[in-house]
């Protein structure tokens, strides 16, 4: 049993690490309208939603493209990507997460935090934002 806490606690902060690297990556970018959500029990594929929006589809993929190149930083593994050659919706999936990045006409007909937002999660920001 403690064996099993200790997978539990140790792939919690594995997530919440991930979810760090992947949120200070779209800021990074200039990502607007960074929303997280908990799908741990709505499905077993993965445990984090994160859904954001890019002004431009060079925007979308340079924020895809960042958030890929932190999870490797972090020692996560190399994310795979859809939706680059468009732009207008990439997604990248992070394992445990998938990142929706997505034009803000796209994001608000497609609606994802209606499907994905029973559970939102509070991320304290890396750095305070200045006013």
């Amino acid at each position: 049993m403690a064996c099993m806490a200790e997978t539990t606690a140790s792939s919690s902060r594995y997530i919440q690490k991930l979810q760090r690297a992947i949120v200070d990556a779209l800021d990074d970018v200039k990502a607007q309208d960074i929303k997280i959500f908990n799908t741990e029990a709505i499905t077993p594929l993965f445990e984090r939603v994160v859904i954001a929006s890019g002004t431009s589809s060079r925007q979308t993929r340079a924020l895809a493209a960042h958030v890929r190149d932190q999870v490797v930083a972090m020692g996560g593994d190399k994310p795979r990507m859809e939706g680059q050659d468009n732009g207008e919706w990439i997604v990248v999936d992070c394992g445990a997460a998938v990142v929706h990045i997505m034009h803000p006409a796209v994001r608000q007909y497609y609606r994802l935090e209606d499907i994905w937002g029973d559970k939102p999660v509070r991320l304290r920001r890396a750095t305070p934002v200045r006013p």
